[in-house]
C-alpha cells in the first residue's frame, strides 16, 4: 500500500512506527528518466533494425550520370532564358504563366 506523489518526488508507505517517506531530487529523477529512455531505445532498436535491414533495398543514385533537358518534362508553358550574355547556349527554363493561387 504505497502512495506516490510525482509532483514532490515522494513515496509514502505505512511502516511499523508510522508513515515511511522516501524522497528524491529532480536531477536524480531526470537522470533515471534519461537512462530508462536510452535503455528502451536500445532494446527497441535491437529488435527493429534487423527487420528493417532485411526489408529495405539499398538504392544508390548515380550522381556521375550527366543530365540533359530531355530528362526534365515541364508540365506548364515555359520559355528558355539566357543566363550568360557571352554564351547563348547557357539557358534556363522558366514558367510563362503564374498559377492563380
Amino acid at each position: 500500500m504505497a502512495i506516490t506523489n510525482y509532483t514532490y518526488l515522494k513515496l509514502k508507505m505505512p511502516g511499523a512506527n508510522g508513515v515511511i517517506t522516501i524522497g528524491s531530487t529532480f536531477s536524480h529523477a531526470d537522470m533515471c528518466d534519461h537512462e530508462h529512455y536510452e535503455l528502451t531505445t536500445a532494446v527497441i532498436n535491437s529488435t527493429k533494425l534487423p527487420e528493417l535491414k532485411n526489408s529495405a533495398t539499398l538504392a544508390v543514385p548515380d550522381y556521375n550520370r550527366p543530365t540533359s533537358l530531355s530528362d526534365f518534362h515541364p508540365i506548364e508553358e515555359t520559355k528558355a532564358v539566357g543566363i550568360n550574355p557571352t554564351d547563348p547556349t547557357k539557358t534556363v527554363q522558366i514558367r510563362t504563366k503564374l498559377p492563380t493561387k
